[in-house]
């Protein structure tokens, strides 16, 4: 290699390094900024200028008077975006058992006057163990629970649920979710309580 060749390589390299490393991540983040400013910021829910949560991310709220999220798959915390990622445990792992076992029982007990099967995923984890949807059928199962623990009927519940379900993307890829922290926040204030833990 001719040292002409060598200058060639490191100005490639340099112009690359400056063009991906530097120029497309400031073009892009500044675009984000300007086209889509609150979800380039986290889609963070703000309440009188405080900071609540983000749409994108669970919460660990288990109050008898709101909806409850899927569990969370990370650890030792629920819901820390800093430690996103899966069990890892498959369908025929018997921890896995254990775990959706557990969560079964506890969800019979807060409410058990309900008899119908309990939707799966109110007990296991999404694939990132952050995820801040449930299915319909799960808002629904939690509906009873959450009208005897609030003032609130069981009618008006179902209209707050179909408020905050988000339509299938595009109209037919994946299913209709419900976003659990977005229907908790107007539980809270509807409720006129203090922030729900």
């Amino acid at each position: 290699m001719t040292l002409r060749d060598m200058r060639a390589a490191v100005v490639l390299f340099l112009g690359l390094a400056v063009a991906t490393g530097l120029l497309y991540p400031l073009a892009m983040t500044g675009a984000g900024q300007v086209l889509f400013p609150r979800q380039a910021n986290g889609s963070l829910i703000r309440v009188h200028g405080r900071i609540m949560g983000s749409m994108l991310i669970g919460q660990y709220l288990r109050g008898p008077g709101l909806f409850w999220s899927r569990p969370s798959a990370t650890a030792p915390v629920p819901y820390d975006a800093k430690a996103s990622g899966a069990s890892n445990l498959g369908p025929d792992n018997p921890v896995l058992r254990q775990h959706v076992a557990s969560r079964v029982a506890a969800l019979r007990k807060a409410d058990p006057g309900v008899r119908g099967p309990v939707p799966v995923d109110l007990v296991t984890s999404s694939g990132s163990g952050l995820d801040p949807d449930i299915s319909i059928a799960a808002a629904h199962y939690q509906v009873a629970r959450i009208s005897r623990a609030t003032t609130i009927a069981r009618g008006q519940l179902m209209a707050l649920i179909r408020r905050y379900t988000v339509p299938r993307s595009l109209g037919f890829l994946g299913e209709p979710v419900v976003n659990v922290v977005r229907l908790d926040l107007a539980l809270w204030r509807r409720e006129g309580a203090r922030r729900p833990r």
